[in-house]
């Protein structure tokens, strides 16, 4: 029996031949991850273990991006305790305010993720980088810690559910309304401890940001992780910012998948997760009407330079709701200065928006946008359970950036077509 591309890469950093589904194994990690909330945990356990080194400091990333800025003294001192460990340790890749991101964004953008790559991080999106054509999981703090020191860390292999995604996607239509089509269709659960590997001739219309979107997102399916091919778009990314040599996977012809699924995207509409659960989605049509006292735009999910150009599209020479607060997050200083450069910025300052320095911030309930009690929000993140963003009685509806920014623009969830009349 072949290997699916997930268990391919698995097999190679084990040192196997082979490996299947269920299988318990021992791999070494290409990068260790971890961020402002994480990565003291970590710590805390590699000191109490008595660990004196880390095993390559080429080979760790931290990087402050929840509270950050921080938001209160105790983030302030979590920040510290990272920062003296990277000095001490002469982790190269820290990144702290002023030259970080949000991790998850930044990571590729820096060019530590690459194809063929096995990453972990102490943090549940970073599953991410499949995108890129690498395994990549989170795992917990105290596994982070283990890998810090060894660069290897334990693994039960994951079976696979193939996505085949064929058409292109209308106007208004990405990566995120994609994913949450898929969500909606399978379950929080519905791929949970699997690996989700997309195919098909419709990726040629999805683009690298639409892709980390999905790839994101996998791990709100319950997915171990998720995972693209690596086609002309991925080498292309890859070799403009990854100056190291790198394997491209493929899956065998013969490898098995626990389930198919075959998506037309040609016929999918933009997509809104309802309260309280990634998988409660609505096309925009359905869901239309409901006042909405926060939008923002930004994060893991949709925080990219491409997101903030179709928000911007939409907000241009337009106004946000009176009543309705627009925060944009850049998920990188490059992304701010970019979109900056474009006059991106000044969009949406004109529309009425508050523009932040990169940070996680609202996304996690941790600052820069929490919400009251009884408030709603759209937003491009990519959680909505209860409490969320906030007070346990809020609401936050997920939403690509063109939903969110005609949101904004009408005061109430809204088709993009209906704010700059096109319908």
């Amino acid at each position: 029996m072949g290997m699916t591309m997930s268990q391919k890469i698995l097999a190679a950093h084990a040192g196997l031949g082979s490996v299947e589904a269920g299988q318990l194994i021992e791999a070494r990690v290409d990068l260790v991850l971890g961020n402002d909330i994480t990565a003291p945990v970590a710590i805390k356990e590699f000191e109490k273990a008595g660990l004196k080194s880390v095993f390559d400091k080429r080979r760790i990333a931290l990087v402050m991006d929840h509270f950050t800025p921080n938001k209160d003294i105790k983030a302030a001192e979590q920040c510290r305790n990272v920062r003296e460990f990277a000095k001490k340790h002469g982790i190269i890749h820290f990144y702290d305010v002023g030259e970080m991101g949000i991790e998850h964004v930044l990571l590729p953008e820096q060019g530590l993720v690459a194809p063929g790559e096995l990453v972990i991080g102490a943090d549940s999106h970073t599953c991410t980088y499949g995108a890129l054509g690498a395994f990549s999981t989170g795992v917990g703090s105290t596994d982070m810690a283990a890998a810090m020191a060894t660069g290897r860390c334990w693994f039960k292999v994951p079976s696979a559910i193939r996505f085949t995604l064929l058409g292109k996607p209308g106007k208004w239509v990405g990566g995120k309304d994609v994913i949450l089509h898929i969500i909606g269709m399978i379950g929080v659960d519905g791929a949970l401890y699997r690996s989700m590997e997309f195919a098909g001739e419709g990726l040629k219309h999805l683009s690298i940001d639409d892709r980390l979107a999905m790839a994101n997102m996998a791990i709100e399916a319950g997915a171990k992780n998720g995972i693209f091919p690596v086609d002309a778009a991925v080498l292309s990314y890859v070799k403009a910012r990854v100056d190291r040599d790198f394997t491209v996977y493929e899956p065998d012809p013969d490898c098995s998948y626990e389930k198919e699924y075959v998506i037309d995207m040609s016929g999918l509409k933009p997509t809104v997760a309802f309260p309280h659960l990634p998988e409660n989605t609505r096309t925009v049509d359905e869901a239309g009407g409901i006042a909405i006292d926060q939008v923002v735009i930004g994060s893991c999910t949709n925080g990219r330079l491409e997101d903030l150009r179709i928000a911007a599209s939409i907000l241009k020479g337009r106004k946000v709701a009176k009543g309705v607060r627009l925060i944009v997050i850049p998920a990188t200083q490059k992304i701010y200065l970019d979109a900056l450069r474009e006059g991106l910025l000044e969009i949406f300052v004109e529309a009425g928006g508050a523009v932040s320095t990169p940070t996680c911030g609202p996304c996690l309930g941790g600052h820069m946008g929490i919400l009251a009690n009884g408030e709603r929000a759209v937003a491009t993140t990519n959680r909505n359970f209860v409490g969320r963003m906030g007070h346990t009685g809020s609401e936050v509806y997920l939403a690509g950036p063109a939903v969110a920014a005609a949101s904004a623009i009408a005061g109430r969830i809204a088709h993009p077509d209906e704010v700059i009349g096109g319908k």
